[in-house]
């Protein structure tokens, strides 16, 4: 789609490109030496704000839960999520950029072989609240042993003192937090795949239209790939809608 002025109004109502960067995913977005937002998210931000020809904005929010919750309060113009029913009650999805698998970090007393019998054995899991893996674990078998943290710093908090057994979380960054705790062991396969999207709020049709068709674009040219191996992850991972 080509941009014009109703496009970029369609965004951006307060005349910048304001987007909000969820650092409770550290796999998309952190900070660099400075303590200046980093990462894949970022990248992706100012590809889009370049795209339209709007200054940026980045909107800071350290869970998922609170970027979906500030969806209809008008205080960001694009976010990244991953794709979840109850989200999409207030925010319009792109298809998915790229696949994050969703697993299991057990201390080394629990007993489980593998993701199956977390829910067999009735392991206790630690999940951070409003996170996409909670929301599609609290609607599956076991759900009555979730125990609900408000950010991964309580949930890991509560593995080490043996309030749980073990906690859900992104793959990669439960593999290096397994790789601090002697024993510790990341379950396979992944309960889940993590599908990460890109985001308008809702009632935003001309913008979400564009969004969708720019992020495909970019994922059918390997810019995608390009953007997750800069910062270490595997380019096959990206989604090619």
């Amino acid at each position: 789609m080509a941009v014009d002025d109703d496009i970029r109004r369609a965004y951006a109502p307060s005349g910048a490109l304001r987007i909000a960067l969820n650092f409770g995913n550290r796999v998309l977005v952190g900070r660099d030496a400075a303590g200046a937002p980093a990462g894949i998210s970022v990248d992706l931000a100012r590809a889009l704000a370049d795209e339209l020809g709007l200054d940026l904005q980045l909107v800071e929010f350290e869970r998922a839960v609170d970027v979906t919750n500030a969806a209809e309060q008008d205080l960001w113009d694009a976010c990244f999520l991953a794709v979840d029913p109850e989200r999409a009650k207030t925010i319009t999805f792109t298809h998915p950029y790229v696949r994050i698998a969703g697993t299991y970090l057990v201390a080394a007393s629990a007993q489980a072989a593998d993701s199956a019998e977390v829910v067999s054995n009735t392991l206790r899991i630690g999940v951070v609240d409003g996170s996409a893996y909670t929301l599609y674990l609290s609607r599956q078998p076991g759900s009555e042993n979730l125990t609900i943290y408000p950010d991964i710093f309580d949930a890991l908090s509560g593995l080490d003192t043996g309030e749980v057994d073990g906690i859900a979380g992104i793959q990669q960054a439960m593999q290096g937090e397994a790789d601090l705790r002697p024993g510790a062991r990341v379950l396979q396969p992944p309960f889940m795949e993590i599908r990460q999207a890109m985001g308008t709020p809702a009632g935003r049709p001309l913008a979400a239209q564009h969004l969708s068709a720019w992020l495909a674009d970019l994922a059918r040219c390997g810019a995608v790939s390009v953007i997750l191996e800069r910062h270490g992850v595997d380019g096959t991972c990206a989604v090619v809608a």
